[in-house]
């Protein structure tokens, strides 16, 4: 079944598809014919294989023809939480525990003439859940990374997110158990449910109990994931961020809006209509003021909001205030898919800009102690074709022309200061444009 499945008003209900798939669940091979592995696309940390074998929890790539797989330390690792001095990096790296080559004679021997057959699309996550509970390294970074490398398949994704990939039928979290994915706001399984409706998970133990059964199992098409392999690539380097590695692959202008049409349906929203730059113009402003940390100073918030409402009378824009977890689930997603700019401290709150619909005026700004800087959310806003503003008071700044990443004395303080006369101003000349 393709990922993007149209109308079925029309269709008949007297043979339901699962009726009459086909049921695959064993892969037989005669002596000399066992299939042979497929890298169908790499970048550090992220692979898309094609028949990928496994053995008593082991990755196999069975091929004669080693020298064309790719490093093993720029696709899998072994899983451990990341740290950054000299032992800890060590310790990341893979083994023949975590990962072989091995020939076609080698796997006969090794397998014998079959495997437990994993149909479909499987999206395997080698990552500790050291990140994964986390909002924004959820959505916008594993979740974003998997959909852009996966996406890279299909070079013909509109505006609407039409596309002909089969859709994902399970994930393996390899490392992590069934409460550990989930985030604090319970925003991650809102994405991945109304992303991928039929999905599937496995967890660490799941993985173990087909370890345990002693039989080669082979999966169709995997993409494997591994944040540790990623940070072996020059992208992650410049950028720090892991999801920035798939920017390498092909892909559509409009490679996530896949992801946001489905996530933002589920909320009852049109996806060819919201945010479309017809619609009045919507300025949302998400304030951290009581949160205890990373704070504007209350007299600069209070301008700010002034400002903004200024705007909202002069020129009739929609203007919203709003403290992210005072709001439902669904309104977030509604909100942010409505909204033209979203501003406010660096914070997860931003992350909700991945829901935003791009367009020449869709911008995000973000306020930052002077000198301070973080290429979390700035990354994730050009990542989709929109325009990013870091602030230190009454100066702004937008790529190329960045600073160096930096966390001064300050940045997580409550003392963050903003002119909101300026960002009122920014604010109008980008809904200028059309």
């Amino acid at each position: 079944m393709r990922f993007w499945d149209g109308n079925k008003s029309g269709a008949s209900t007297a043979h339901p598809s699962a009726l009459v798939e086909p049921w695959r669940t064993r892969i037989k091979w005669s002596s000399g014919h066992i299939p042979n592995t497929r890298v169908v696309s790499h970048v550090p940390g992220w692979t898309i294989f094609d028949n990928l074998f496994v053995l008593n929890g082991t990755v196999f790539v069975v091929t004669d023809f080693p020298s064309s797989i790719p490093a093993r330390l720029t696709i899998t690792s072994t899983a451990v939480d990341i740290f950054n001095d000299k032992d800890a990096v060590n310790s990341r790296t893979p083994g023949d525990r975590e990962m072989r080559v091995i020939s076609t004679d080698q796997a006969q021997k090794l397998f014998g003439s079959s495997a437990e057959l994993i149909d479909g699309v499987t999206w395997l996550v080698n990552d500790p859940p050291q990140f994964i509970t986390h909002y924004y390294h959820w959505s916008a970074e594993l979740f974003f990374g998997f959909w852009r490398t996966y996406s890279s398949l299909d070079t013909t994704i509109d505006e609407m997110g039409k596309s002909v990939l089969p859709a994902l039928r399970r994930i393996f979290f390899v490392h992590a158990d069934a409460d550990h994915w989930r985030d604090y706001a319970l925003m991650n399984q809102w994405v991945l449910r109304s992303a991928f409706p039929s999905l599937t998970t496995e967890f660490f133990y799941d993985w173990e109990d087909r370890a345990a059964m002693g039989r080669p199992m082979m999966l169709d098409r995997v993409i494997f994931t591994d944040r540790a392999a990623a940070m072996q690539g020059h992208h992650f380097l410049s950028t720090g961020r892991t999801a920035s590695e798939p920017s390498a692959l092909p892909g559509s202008a409009h490679w996530w809006s896949t992801i946001r049409a489905n996530v933002i349906r589920v909320c009852g929203l049109d996806s060819k209509i919201v945010g479309d730059m017809a619609q009045t113009p919507v300025i949302t402003y998400i304030s951290r003021q009581e949160w205890g940390r990373r704070m504007l100073i209350q007299e600069d918030h209070e301008r700010l909001v002034q400002e903004l409402y200024k705007l909202r009378d002069m020129y009739g824009y929609e203007v919203n205030v709003v403290s992210m977890d005072k709001l439902s689930r669904r309104e977030q997603f509604a909100l942010a898919a409505r909204t033209t700019i979203m501003m406010g401290v660096h914070g997860n709150g931003l992350t909700s800009l991945v829901w935003m619909r791009p367009s020449p005026r869709a911008t995000v700004m973000e306020f930052f102690f002077p000198g301070g800087f973080a290429r979390d959310y700035e990354y994730t806003t050009r990542a989709l074709g929109m325009v990013h503003y870091g602030f230190w008071g009454d100066e702004y700044f937008t790529s190329p022309e960045t600073p160096e990443q930096a966390y001064p004395q300050g940045f997580q303080g409550t003392n963050i200061p903003i002119d909101g006369a300026v960002v009122a101003r920014l604010c109008h000349e980008r809904l200028l444009l059309r």
